[in-house]
């Protein structure tokens, strides 16, 4: 965890832009047709399927619909309205990481379709997936290790690919999507097939799907360019069969190509000599869900292997680094449902998981054909959970208590190293909310994290990096192994509270808002610790010995608190759609008083769109306020508050043309030069956007 930023007071501009948007809504006129059904479902949050906005933490769901109105290049794209997660890296899609609330890197979950994602590298990506595939996202904030083990300190973000049923045409059985699309800010082209179809008795569904992308330069906010050149090619294949009543079996396989050339460090500016990057990433997955008419019994099995490589040549020599990590794990679990009264039930989930993280790396520029800070090494982690759910409707109100609690065992070994590392650790959690009326809910939580430390940060070994001191001198600086390092832990607490209104102005339309307050304590920090100790042969030729800059190694450095406020709001009619997010998160060492946590600005997010049904469109915009930003040690890091405004427009003919969608939308709009995260670089310039797409039924 690096020191690094947040913010101060919003401009009166912004705040003048907030009140005209909560006027709108103020103001939205009557209509005699309800909108469509907008609920959000998450299952990440309890591994149940529920309401997003009555569980009591904090969690976002993205939509089909709100993914395709953004006409998403990249992931990062997908979670604009999301509070509390930032994309660290800078522009280009190979550098971008997510954070939650402060915490990055090892510290956030990823999830395909349930499978966990353990591939990551600073400046190679995390999220080898097609956004055209999605037909949701979400994100769980604040601590889940209670269901997901080590990683989720800071939150968990899941990933769910589309099934047939998600593209099929009313009255259909099978059916193909064509797409094409282009942007203007790095010349992207993309262009895209689906093909999808269930049998008749609908026991059968399968969608197979395959996209290419083709990318230039990034054309950024300042007139500058960013070296960046992607040409990609996703695909899936998805089945699933229901053998009885009870019981269901799918499959499915997720692939992702991407041939790119960029700078050998992908975050940041343009600095450093120019990689071609070959990524190849395939995910496999098989599930069983068996779920007969017993309350005792709704049981759920997945079993996945991810493979996930980065291979780096270099332009200019004949150097090629690569890196390659495969995951091969289980999951299951099981709901039981009890009925105490008519009032008041109980469902009780437990379950477990084993994966198995291996990773080799290679390196032909050393003797022996090994990469500096890439060990070839195993993890094994072993985790079993319970949590129970009580929903009570009490003469006070709806209650609902959820306690729950994970155990993990994880080992780490490397090869050639004698030392095995191995620790338990348990994850509790207990979160509750109170309904006195059914529009009204508060709530509160409290949980425990923590983030084993990866093979990576333990067994780190060889060359970190060179230092050139003269003429024929270079003194090296070497990594060394720590297999004394413990997991980060972190203490959370949230409180928050939430309204739900529906026929509020008009019939059939909906307003809800939901926010949160949280505090979490970070214990056992890991941080690279790097010591420069010239050694006497640098300096005096002859002398024994051999020039080396001393070393480098991962330490647990400290204690940090984590806190911040968050806020998501939606209204929803026959004629409008308005949304809204605030979040701001500040984090500090609780000993030196130092900044830590990959920290952002205070930031407001809104989006409005006008529905006109006559003429099958929808016209909108989207805006992004964010404050000056001077949380940071160094007053250089400091970046000024900037405001960027987004337009989009959707044309879904509904007779004649039934099935053809163009969406049209320019992003910064006005060229605005803005910096969301540190990242030595602006984030891009007016992007002008183009997508069309044909679903048609065969």
């Amino acid at each position: 965890m690096t020191g690094k930023r947040n913010t101060k007071q919003l401009s009166s501009s912004s705040l003048m832009t907030l009140m005209l948007g909560v006027s709108i809504i103020a103001t939205v006129p009557a209509s005699a047709e309800a909108p469509a059904d907008i609920t959000e479902i998450t299952v990440s949050a309890t591994k149940n399927p529920v309401e997003a906005f009555s569980t009591p933490s904090s969690v976002s769901v993205v939509s089909k619909d709100e993914i395709d109105d953004l006409m998403a290049s990249n992931i990062s794209d997908v979670f604009a309205s999301v509070p509390g997660l930032i994309f660290d890296g800078g522009p280009r899609r190979n550098g971008q990481t997510p954070a939650i609330r402060g915490m990055a890197g090892e510290g956030v979950v990823v999830l395909f379709d349930g499978v966990r994602q353990s591939f990551l590298s600073g400046h190679d990506g995390r999220f080898f997936i097609e956004p055209d595939l999605l037909k949701s996202a979400e994100v769980v904030r604040g601590g889940g290790s209670s269901l997901y083990g080590s990683g989720a300190v800071g939150g968990v973000i899941s990933l769910n690919t589309v099934d047939a049923a998600d593209l099929l045409q009313e009255g259909s059985n099978a059916g193909y999507r064509l797409s094409g699309g282009y942007q203007d800010v790095n010349e992207e082209w993309l262009y895209g097939a689906t093909v999808f179809g269930r049998s008749g008795d609908g026991k059968f569904d399968t969608v197979a799907s395959l996209s290419f992308r083709n990318s230039d330069d990034i054309a950024l906010g300042d007139g500058n360019s960013l070296q960046a050149d992607d040409s990609i090619a996703s695909g899936i294949v998805k089945a699933s069969y229901q053998v009885t009543d009870a019981l269901k079996l799918s499959g499915s396989w997720l692939g992702y190509r991407n041939d790119a050339v960029e700078p050998n460090n992908g975050l940041g500016n343009n600095t450093g000599d120019l990689m071609e990057k070959d990524i190849v990433s395939d995910t496999f997955r098989t599930g069983l869900d068996f779920n007969p008419e017993s309350n005792l019994v709704n049981f759920a099995f997945v079993g996945y292997v991810n493979k996930a490589n980065v291979k780096e040549s270099d332009l200019d020599s004949d150097r090629v680094i690569n890196r390659d990590v495969e995951t091969v794990g289980v999951s299951f679990d099981n709901r039981s449902r009890f009925e105490f009264s008519q009032n008041s039930n109980f469902t009780l989930t437990y379950g477990g998981e084993y994966y198995r993280d291996e990773q080799a790396g290679t390196d032909t520029a050393t003797p022996d054909g090994t990469r500096g800070g890439v060990p070839d090494a195993t993890a094994k982690t072993l985790g079993l959970f319970i949590q129970g759910e009580l929903v009570a409707d009490t003469a006070l109100g709806e209650i609902i208590l959820i306690p729950g609690v994970r155990y993990d065992k994880f080992k780490n070994s490397a090869v050639g190293v004698d030392v095995e590392t191995s620790e338990g650790k348990t994850s509790p959690k207990f979160a509750a909310s109170w309904s006195p009326v059914d529009e009204f809910m508060i709530f509160g939580s409290y949980s425990e994290a923590f983030r084993a430390p990866s093979y990576n940060e333990i067994f780190a070994d060889d060359l970190h990096f060179v230092i050139p001191l003269g003429p024929g001198v270079e003194a090296p600086n070497f990594f060394i192994p720590n297999a004394d390092l413990r997991p980060e832990r972190s203490k959370t607490w949230e409180f928050g509270a939430g309204v739900d209104f529906t026929d509020l102005f008009s019939t059939g339309d909906r307003f809800t808002f939901k926010g949160a307050y949280f505090n979490s304590d970070v214990t056992d920090l890991i941080d690279l610790e790097v010591n420069f100790e010239f050694s006497l042969p640098c300096f005096v030729p002859g002398m024994p010995g051999t020039c080396n800059a001393g070393t480098s190694r991962n330490i647990n450095t400290g204690r940090a608190e984590l806190k911040g406020f968050e806020l998501e709001g939606m209204y929803d009619s026959e004629w409008f759609r308005l949304m809204a997010s605030y979040s701001s998160v500040d984090g500090k060492d609780k000993d030196t008083g130092d900044y830590v946590g990959i920290l952002s600005p205070n930031r407001i997010y809104m989006s409005g769109e006008v529905k006109m049904p006559s003429l099958d469109s929808r016209l909108g915009a989207r805006m992004n306020i964010a404050s000056r930003f001077d949380k940071v040690n160094d007053p250089a890091d400091e970046r000024p508050g900037y405001e960027t405004l987004d337009l989009f427009l959707v044309w879904q003919p509904d007779e004649a043309f039934k099935g053809l969608r163009v969406d049209l939308g320019v992003d910064n709009v006005f060229d605005t030069e803005a910096q969301t995260v540190f990242a030595g670089v602006v984030d891009p310039g007016r992007n002008m956007k183009a997508r069309i797409s044909w679903t048609g039924s065969f």
